[in-house]
């Protein structure tokens, strides 16, 4: 898991091929203006969805994890926490992989929790086991999914 502010996202854009157009979407977008929604940015190979949720509070968080997307957690406002694990023989499966939705729940809590402030952005790895949405009140982000192929 990686945690920085947007207008530090140049660092990481040659860690996948990818990265690039997905910062560069996030970068140049009017984000706070934005339906909630999906956007396609390269197909399914990139795309964004903008949402406006309740934070649901740590206890109700599952960790979750992907197999085919890396995910780029960009909060726009709101009191974003999220929580992580590394992904191991020490997790509990709790809903296993579904292909179709790409993603399996856990049935542990994190390891450690993660402030996100507005500005900034997780990206998370199919290594990194994570608990989006733990805050509490509304919070309006956008996740980039990164195909890894």
């Amino acid at each position: 898991m990686i945690l920085d502010r947007l207008e530090q996202a140049s660092r990481w854009i040659d860690l996948h091929p990818r990265f690039e157009s997905a910062f560069n979407f996030l970068l140049r977008s009017n984000l706070e203006n934005m339906a909630p929604g999906r956007y396609e940015i390269e197909s399914d190979r990139i795309y964004a969805m903008v949402g406006q949720d309740m934070g649901r509070g740590r206890e109700a968080s599952p960790l979750e994890t992907h197999q085919d997307y890396i995910d780029i957690q960009y909060v726009i406002e709101g009191d974003e926490w999220i929580g992580w694990d590394c992904v191991g023989p020490h997790l509990q499966v709790r809903e296993s992989y579904d292909p179709s939705r790409d993603i399996m729940f856990f049935k542990n809590a994190p390891a450690s929790w993660v402030h996100v402030p507005p500005g900034c952005f997780a990206l998370l790895f199919p290594e990194d086991a994570h608990a989006p949405l733990a805050g509490q009140g509304p919070v309006r982000k956008v996740v980039v999914k990164v195909a890894l192929k």
